[in-house]
């Protein structure tokens, strides 16, 4: 089975997601798509990379949104209609599939796939789009999932951009004594079988997207996406803490103990305005060559 996420945690982390992604490859990628372009999306989740990257193309789209969670697809058409007559543009139903936002500068045709991922790209209509697109995915996934994507994407020449892959440089703020056990545990947990047929990838997954692509031609750009989250965001900060001490007490049962005392600590400083976070992250841009 593979990762799931919940669609609160994924709302949550939406903003935080876009200040961090690099707007000078976004805006490479947009130069590299033809006239009206068509995007897959892989674990789409709740639709937030649509909602930012959408700007970045700024003219007629057409998404496919591709998650194996039926329920967090049809949270994204909600979210994506919401969000657009929220800032004044029409949102249409023209199938029970098909969202239409009527955005200024041309519509954004939003269809839905639920799909399985770890039988990517197999499962992938890869021959009707013209980019395959995908957020905080490729740190989950295999060495072999990646070279099989990378492939695959080379025989129909589509552009890869794969934001916010994990880097493993974490610092929570102010330093505390058992931050480089928590970290150790935290890297531990991320190098597991997360479903996709093998280790996963985790901070190794920029290296790995680079080697896999560049074996096929590709020129691979890359850029820094760190989240930083600052004082006054105490649920992201405490719910960053939360997710890396229980990632880390599976793996240090020898300390326990001392992890409980990390999140104890690290709560009540949430609660005081005290806890930052700063998470490493890389984006990277593949497009093949000529």
């Amino acid at each position: 089975m593979t990762e799931s996420f919940d669609g609160d945690w994924l709302d949550l982390r939406e903003p935080f997601d876009a200040a961090a992604r690099d707007a000078g490859l976004a805006l490479r990628l947009s130069q590299a798509l033809p006239a009206r372009p068509r995007i897959l999306d892989l674990g789409a989740g709740t639709g937030a990379l649509l909602r930012w990257l959408g700007h970045f193309v700024g003219r007629a789209q057409a998404w496919t949104l591709v998650d194996a969670d039926a329920a967090l697809i049809e949270r994204a058409f909600d979210t994506i209609a919401e969000r657009a007559q929220a800032a004044g543009w029409g949102a249409t139903f023209p199938g029970r599939r098909t969202l239409l936002v009527h955005s200024p500068r041309g519509a954004w045709r939003v269809e839905g796939l639920v799909a399985d991922l770890r039988e990517a790209p197999g499962n992938l209509p890869l021959q009707a789009v013209d980019a395959v697109v995908n957020t905080a995915l490729c740190d989950l996934v295999s060495q072999d999932w990646i070279e099989r994507m990378a492939e695959a994407c080379a025989a129909r020449r589509l552009p890869f951009y794969a934001a916010l892959n994990v880097t493993g440089r974490e610092r929570f703020g102010p330093p505390h004594r058992d931050d480089a056990l928590v970290a150790r545990g935290f890297a531990r947990d991320q190098a597991r079988d997360k479903g996709f047929g093998g280790i996963a990838l985790g901070a190794k997954a920029p290296a790995a997207i680079a080697e896999a692509f560049e074996a096929q031609g590709y020129e691979v750009l890359r850029a820094a996406s760190d989240w930083v989250v600052p004082r006054s965001a105490p649920r992201m900060a405490l719910e960053l803490a939360e997710g890396h001490a229980r990632a880390a007490q599976g793996w240090e049962r020898r300390f326990e103990g001392r992890i409980a005392q990390w999140m104890v600590d690290r709560t009540m400083q949430a609660r005081d305005l005290r806890l930052t976070a700063r998470v490493g992250h890389a984006d990277l841009l593949c497009l093949p060559r000529g």
